[in-house]
């Protein structure tokens, strides 16, 4: 194993649980967090008290934070992730689904302000809850061949990270991945009203087409919650919102002019405008049935 020490902001949802893989793979990991964590302290943990004692105690640094604003948040300042960041260098690797073109401008501004201590590697994972906490997530890598080498051997604790290509192609496969999601589970709400309205048992329903060509991950993981209705949150509607736009800046920076794409983002622009965007995906269920 590497001898790049690593530590992790960004203690939510997905944060969480692939810190305590970390911590259990690789030994230590340093953290920290706007609200204590006890739990991974006494699991091992090493707790900083602010970003820049963060930065100032590791090699590598993992950021699950939702977007490169809240990212801006923790980077700079006196007790920001930059001031703290050891002559040695350090590879920043960017969990959060972003822009592609953001997280190169990102880059290029740190190499260029850190004189080339801050290297970056954008790591975009997907699974959601139950791949962070099972170790199953896919890890989409994208920068330079060492630094996406060294990152995917600290991030296999967590599941699979596969280099993809240069910077932002990590970000490229997300908006890809999200795109997909986003079409299957509006799919899969509306067909629930539909059987739902003709009758159908839901259950009994869901069960026979998830052995056919309807059968994906996406409807194993919400399949109870669209039979009962339940739309609790796990991976919210409203950041569907800001992935469908890095897919539409991506399509405009290929030459691309999508037939899906579009329809996507406008239905996801309605669910969060009717107040339903801090709702799970399978949230698409009771926006179709109210429309």
């Amino acid at each position: 194993m590497t001898n790049t020490t690593l530590g992790i902001i960004g203690l939510g949802a997905m944060g969480a649980p692939m810190a305590r893989h970390l911590l259990d793979s690789h030994g230590s990991l340093t953290i920290t967090a706007r609200r204590p964590q006890p739990d991974l302290v006494e699991a091992g943990a090493t707790w900083a008290e602010t970003p820049r004692e963060l930065a100032a105690s590791v090699g590598a640094l993992l950021v699950m934070l939702p977007d490169l604003p809240q990212l801006e948040e923790v980077l700079s300042g006196d007790d920001g992730i930059l001031a703290g960041v050891r002559d040695s260098g350090l590879l920043l690797l960017i969990g959060s689904t972003s822009s592609a073109t953001g997280v190169r401008a990102l880059a290029e501004r740190l190499s260029t302000e850190t004189e080339g201590r801050v290297r970056v590697v954008d790591c975009p994972v997907s699974g959601g809850e139950d791949g962070a906490k099972a170790a199953t997530l896919s890890i989409m890598l994208g920068g330079a061949d060492d630094d996406a080498a060294l990152a995917t051997e600290l991030l296999a604790p967590c599941g699979t990270p596969v280099h993809l290509g240069p910077l932002g192609a990590g970000q490229v496969a997300k908006a890809c991945n999200q795109m997909v999601v986003s079409a299957t589970i509006l799919a899969l709400g509306e067909a629930t009203v539909l059987a739902d309205r003709s009758g159908i048992d839901l259950d009994k329903m869901w069960g026979l087409l998830s052995g056919g060509y309807a059968g994906s991950r996406l409807l194993e993981s919400r399949r109870e919650k669209l039979v009962t209705g339940d739309d609790s949150p796990s991976g919210v509607a409203k950041y569907m919102v800001k992935d469908l736009a890095s897919a539409a800046e991506i399509a405009e920076a290929t030459g691309t002019n999508p037939v899906l794409l579009p329809t996507l983002r406008a239905a996801f622009d309605e669910i969060v405008d009717s107040g339903l965007g801090d709702q799970d995906i399978a949230v698409s269920r009771r926006f179709v049935a109210e429309r």
